[in-house]
């Protein structure tokens, strides 16, 4: 997998539309919710693209401090094509993501988990914080890269 790293007016065209395929399939399809994904924060965002063979199989965005959270980046909306699990691209494209957040904001990370995968945000040396949450109905929790 190639990783790339956009800004929004940097995307092409069919690439913002893939992404946005991609983060409909999986949160709105497979994981069958209903929720307002277009938030006006990608065009603050870095994109990460993990592309193979020219499609785009595993995603995050890096947002600003003082965006999604005043004191922290925000990595969020990862995620791994259906049919490419299984194959570590979400370790990948998440190690992309937290060295771009460090080098380009020098500032602490924090994501909002599904509390599924806090064990595959915890090996990535994410610890939680706070207590259990539900956001657009589906368990989450608030999580701090270690420095």
């Amino acid at each position: 997998m190639k990783i790339t790293t956009k800004t929004f007016d940097e995307l092409s065209t069919q690439e913002l539309y893939d992404i946005m395929a991609l983060r409909s399939e999986i949160f709105v399809v497979e994981q069958d919710c209903a929720y307002q994904d277009l938030d006006y924060l990608d065009q603050q965002s870095l994109h990460v693209l993990g592309q193979q063979e020219g499609k785009i199989i595993a995603y995050t965005r890096v947002v600003p401090m003082g965006l999604s959270y005043d004191d922290y980046v925000a990595i969020g909306r990862v995620v791994v094509d259906r049919k490419h699990r299984g194959q570590n691209l979400g370790y990948d494209i998440m190690k992309a993501s937290n060295e771009l957040a460090i080098e380009n904001y020098q500032q602490p990370i924090k994501i909002s988990a599904q509390v599924y995968v806090v064990p595959f945000y915890e090996k990535l040396g994410y610890i939680v914080v706070g207590e259990e949450y539900l956001e657009d109905g589906i368990p989450h929790t608030a999580m701090i890269l270690k420095s």
